[in-house]
């Protein structure tokens, strides 16, 4: 059968990508480090340093879970390779039809395993704290922003992320004027790190009684959540502390008396802000992880030793320099400026299909391709 020797040609295809992973992997070496570790734990002195020990059991919890995920990538691809032997022997339909349906399910794991060879950035494997804002345009620019957070909030379910709004603004007719959310899930940060940057929108505007073509803009910042024994040193005579009164999404929990907390850090200009919790401290705590993971991320982009040194001039929007566009009209299309991938089916991209955007950025990255 055709269709079976094109199906052992893409499972040898996938199956030399996932020999690859492999070998980057160096899975003997992450054997050795897991006895090391595992004999480490049998010594009675080991849980002494709570400290040192929690940060070692996070290894090997880490080296476990990477050695698992291969060895199910081994187990489906034998699987596999059975099937298509049955297949070819006894020429049956269903056994072809589940070939077809495995198939594409090896085919989207191996790539999330080649994925996550490329998270190597040190808050990589973190939950990811996401900012949109709606730029020049108003109540076209708003929707804009409502339309990328639901294209995120897709992406988020695709991989079993978790979504909770921390902040949302609504938008003066429709839409949303901003919103911050954190999006928990192992790598989350790895992955939507390079999604960070203006997105340009193209289309005939349903909010334009004469049918025309309308250009809107939003800036999506991603920053990694900071977790608490990372030491970022803010002084009280730096921030200014605002309460406001919750509005907008965020379901029943949402308190509607003065709880909402807005931190104003003076001399960067950075502006946080948290809503859903249940009470203003529990606001001010999330709003304050916010902030810290925001001066953590430029602090890192900058190169610097200190929080002290980030300067405010460092976080100005440039509003014309897109790392997307999304084009409706004249014809549909979505395109990357600093990969030059693109993608036609742009329904599906607005349903949060936007891996294949993610994957080129990394894999350029990791090879010195992109400044």
């Amino acid at each position: 059968m055709i269709i079976l020797d094109e199906y052992k040609q893409n499972i040898d295809e996938i199956s030399s990508q996932l020999d690859e992973i492999i070998t980057a992997s160096n899975v003997p070496e992450l054997e050795r480090s897991l006895d090391e570790i595992e004999r480490k734990t049998l010594n009675p002195e080991f849980w002494t340093n709570p400290d040192d020990s929690r940060e070692i059991m996070t290894k090997k919890s880490s080296i476990e879970s990477k050695l698992e995920s291969l060895q199910k990538l081994k187990d489906k691809k034998e699987e596999l390779e059975i099937l298509l032997e049955i297949a070819e022997t006894e020429e049956d339909k269903d056994t072809v039809e589940e070939i077809s349906e495995k198939l594409a399910v090896f085919r989207k794991a191996v790539e999330g395993e080649r994925l996550s060879t490329l998270f190597g950035g040190e808050y990589d494997g973190n939950n990811a704290i996401i900012t949109l804002h709606s730029g020049a345009g108003g109540t076209e620019a708003q929707d804009w922003v409502e339309m990328l957070y639901r294209m995120y909030t897709r992406f988020a379910q695709n991989h079993g992320f978790k979504v909770d709004v921390l902040d949302f603004q609504e938008g003066d007719e429709a839409g949303i004027k901003s919103v911050s959310a954190m999006i928990s899930g192992k790598n989350a940060y790895g992955y939507l790190k390079s999604e960070n940057g203006v997105h340009r929108l193209v289309r005939v505007s349903p909010f334009d009684s004469s049918g025309r073509r309308h250009t809107s803009f939003a800036s999506l910042e991603v920053v990694p959540e900071i977790s608490e024994d990372v030491d970022v040193k803010i002084k009280d005579e730096d921030i200014r502390v605002d309460t406001y009164r919750s509005s907008g999404a965020g379901g029943q929990h949402v308190n509607k008396t003065e709880s909402a907390i807005r931190i104003t850090h003076i001399p960067t200009g950075i502006v946080v802000s948290c809503q859903n919790q249940r009470s203003q401290h529990q606001n001010r705590e999330v709003a304050m992880k916010m902030l810290k993971s925001k001066l953590i991320k430029i602090k890192e982009q900058e190169h610097l030793d200190r929080v002290e040194d980030i300067k405010g001039n460092q976080l100005e929007i440039a509003w014309g320099s897109q790392i997307r566009s999304y084009i409706f009209m004249p014809y549909t299309l979505v395109k990357d400026h600093r990969t030059g991938y693109e993608v036609g089916n742009i329904n599906a991209v607005m349903d949060g299909d936007i891996d294949g955007f993610i994957s080129e950025y990394l894999t350029q990255l990791s090879k010195g391709e992109l400044d």
